[in-house]
Formats: structure tokens, sequence, C-alpha cells
């Protein structure tokens, strides 16, 4: 609007249009009329003066919006400033934040690096200072692991043999590949003992590897030459042990009727030297000489059973278990200890009650019968002479016997009122006699059961133990593990 109004003003100031505004201010004489000019000129600097305030006043509304816009822009501005400052803090801090913990984590890693480095370090050491040997195989039979004892064995270094195949590193191994396949088919473990001339013994135990994505067997080769020696060692002593007590358990079973049988021959022998004058015998006479015949028949009888079981016993057990019935083995060691049990005392076998607690429908048992029925006999014949040390005014003398069967098991329990077995006798009652290695000890073999002990745990994969107090009296009880594929 100001350029139209400065354009309007230099119109009216032209030549032309000043001339032409001059002849209207002129009178009739051509004289200037100076009054009408000066009020026409004054009015139009008034309108121009208006124009321009008013040109002025919408050029300052004009500019007061602008700058209204401009304060509210440099307001937004400002804001998204401290808006965008404060966003840029706050990533700093949480890019700050992250970098520590970045760092926190690096050192982290590398400290687990470094332990998987020495654990590394230190499981590879472990392998290498086994005693034993360990060999890894992958799927396809190469190893992958191969420890010291392994090269010592032998003879191939780690290196030769780590990557290459078992059987082409070494051939002479009795494993075949098929066994390392059924372990890792079944996943499960499996031992092969080996003896090789006679003088070594090994155990090659293979293990499924378990929790990997690829499959595999480990190997270990165990020397057990020297604990095969030790336990056969054991089991000298504890035979030779054993045969200390049953001789001396026999020699007191025989002793008895041996003694009855010289009785009878001293007592025919003096018969037939008092009728040896007269060389005449009478009915009577005949009689006597044929009841100690009877008698001492009988006897021999006795003791005849008890060579033949003793024979019967030294002999050993048959190579493969028999399946028979426990009661019956029990009845069958009742009737032996009737007929062939002697007690040094007044006590008699007849005087004991025997109370029976069979559980019925009883399973088949694969056991040793003979030797199964010993440890029967030799617990009935230790409760006998316990019952001997019973006070006169005890009660009767009592052996009760039960059978039942728990689980996987047959449960056998042999009690008696007799007396107690203190806590150092309970220890030692299953250890072997001292007096087989200690020949000075005198211990009586009748406290032993040893050879009962071993018959059960060792023969029969069983367990056997003893409880007595007052209260309950003595029990012995005797767990044996049932064939679950019978």
């Amino acid at each position: 609007m100001i350029k139209k109004t400065l354009l309007i003003i230099l119109a009216l100031l032209s030549s032309s249009a000043l001339a032409g505004i001059s002849d209207v201010f002129r009178d009739e004489t051509g004289k200037t009329n100076w009054q009408h000019l000066a009020n026409w000129s004054s009015g139009t600097l008034i309108i121009i003066l208006a124009i321009v305030i008013l040109s002025l006043f919408a050029a300052h509304r004009r500019l007061s919006k602008s700058n209204n816009k401009l304060r509210t822009i440099r307001v937004e501005l400002e804001d998204r400033v401290v808006e965008r400052t404060a966003t840029l803090d706050t990533a700093n801090k949480q890019l700050t934040r992250s970098n520590q913990l970045l760092a926190v984590e690096v050192d982290q890693h590398l400290g687990t690096s470094q332990q998987l480095l020495t654990s590394e370090a230190y499981t590879r050491n472990i392998l290498a200072s086994m005693p034993i040997v360990l060999v890894s195989l992958d799927a396809k039979g190469n190893v992958t692991q191969w420890n010291r004892q392994a090269e010592e064995l032998s003879g191939i270094a780690s290196t030769t043999a780590i990557g290459n195949n078992l059987w082409q590193v070494y051939p002479e191994i009795i494993l075949t590949w098929q066994q390392v396949q059924q372990v890792i088919e079944s996943g499960e473990s499996v031992t092969y003992p080996h003896r090789q001339r006679g003088v070594y013994f090994y155990d090659i135990t293979l293990y499924p590897l378990h929790g990997t994505d690829t499959q595999g067997v480990v190997i270990l080769v165990n020397d057990v030459s020297k604990q095969k020696q030790a336990e056969n060692i054991l089991v000298h002593n504890e035979k030779i042990s054993s045969m200390t007590e049953l001789a001396s358990a026999m020699a007191h079973d025989i002793n008895t009727p041996l003694q009855g049988m010289l009785l009878d021959l001293q007592s025919f022998q003096q018969l037939l030297a008092k009728k040896a004058a007269s060389q005449v015998l009478t009915q009577t006479d005949v009689v006597k000489l044929n009841t100690l015949l009877t008698d001492a028949s009988s006897r021999a009888e006795t003791v005849a059973s008890i060579v033949k079981n003793l024979l019967r016993f030294s002999r050993g057990r048959s190579e493969a278990k028999q399946l028979q019935r426990v009661t019956v083995l029990l009845d069958n060691a009742l009737m032996l200890a009737s007929d062939m049990l002697s007690l040094p005392g007044k006590l008699q076998f007849s005087d004991i009650d025997i109370a029976r607690d069979y559980q019925s429908k009883l399973p088949l048992l694969a056991c040793y019968p003979t030797e199964l029925q010993q440890v029967f006999l030799n617990i009935i014949r230790h409760a006998c002479y316990a019952m001997e040390h019973m006070p006169d005014n005890a009660a009767k003398p009592c052996i009760n016997i039960s059978v039942s069967k728990e689980q996987d098991s047959i449960w056998i329990c042999l009690a008696h009122n007799g007396a107690i077995l203190g806590d150092e006798e309970q220890i030692s009652i299953f250890e072997p006699s001292l007096s087989v290695i200690l020949p000075q000890r005198d211990v009586d073999s009748q406290k032993r059961l040893s050879f009962s002990n071993f018959i059960i745990t060792d023969q029969h994969q069983g367990q056997m133990a003893v409880t007595s107090d007052r209260e309950n009296g003595t029990k012995f009880h005797i767990q044996l593990q049932l064939d679950i594929d019978q």
C-alpha cells in the first residue's frame, strides 16, 4: 500500500499533473489562488498522512502478528531443543550405561573364557593323570580322546590316535565295533572283564555319551589285577577261617555220637568178657548185645549223616543256581539240627519250641541249596548255644522263624530268646575268626558266622544282619534277591 501511495504522489507531482492542478487553482485573471492551493495541498497531505498512518498501523499489526508467531515458534523451538536435549541426555546416559554394562559383560566373557581355558587345561591334566585308560569315540568310531595311560598301554601317541579310526590305529584291541554300536543304541553302560595271560585282569567299561547332540562312547580300561589278587587272598583267608569254624562245629556234632559208640562198644566188650568163661549166652545177654549194637549202629548213622553232609558241602556248589523253596530248606535244616545237633549242656534240641510263620504262595528262589541250608543250620546252632546260657528260671527256649516276600526280595528272620549279644559281639559276629591269623587268640567258633555271611553276601548277593536286645531278643535278618526274570 505504501508503494501505491508513493506512486500516486509521484503522479500528482509530475509536470503534467502539476500543470493540470495549477489550472484548477487559477482565477479568471489567471492568477494562482494560493489559498485554494494551500487548502488542497494540506488536505492532500492529510490524506496522504492518514494513508501512511493506516499503512504503518497495518504494518505494525502485521509485524506484531509476525512477532507473536516468531515468539511462538521460538518457544516451540526452545521446547523442542529442551526436549531434544533431554532426549539426548537420556540417550547419552543410556549409552553410557550400555557401554558400562558392555564393558562389564566383556570382562565377564574374558573371565569366563579364561576360566574355560583353565578348566579345559585342568580337565586335560585330570584325564592325562588318570590311573586308568580313557578313550572316547564319536559315532563313526574315530578317536576324540586318548589319555596318557592309553599312550603307555598301547605305545601310540595321542597325536597319532586322535582323529583316526580306533581299529585302524590300534587293531589289537579286544573290543569290536558292534559292541560299541550296541552301547550307543541302547544308551546303557556295559562292562567286559578281560583276563590276559592269567596274571593281568582288566575291566573294560563302555559309557554312552549323554546330553550332547553328537553320539559317542567313552571307553575305560581299569587294571584290576591287584584288586583281584587281594580278593583272592581275602577269600582264601575267609575259607581258612570258615573251615576252622566248620571243623570245630562238626567236631562238636560228631563227638557226642562217637562217645556213645565207644561206650556201647566198651559195654559190649565187657559183657563178652564176662561170658567168655561159661561160653553160654542167655536170652537176656543176647537182648543186651542187640541193644548195644543197635544203639551203636544208630550213633554211627548219625556220624555218617554228619560226615556225608560235610563231604557234600566240601564239594562246593553246583555251577548253576537251582530254584528252591526257602521254607523247604529251613525245614530240612531243622530236621538236620534235630538229628545231629548235640549240645554240651543239659539242653536238648527237643526241648526247644520251634515257631514257624511262613507267608503263603512264596515264589521259588534261585540259590545254592546246600550252602543256604548250611547257613540256616549254623544260625540254629548259634541260637542253641545262646539258649544254653539262659537262667534256670527263664522262659522256655524258643526259636521263631518267619519268611515273607517284600517287593523283589525274600526276607527271612530267625529269632531266639537266648542270651543276647553285646554291641561288640554284634559287630564282630560276621568277621573271620582271629584264631586263624593269630593262633594265640582263643576264639569260640560258635560265636562266629563269617562263613554264613560270606555265603549270603558273596555267593547269593544278599544281605545279612543281626539285632539283639533284652526286649526283643536276638534276631538274624536275611534278605535274598529274587530273580525278576523268572
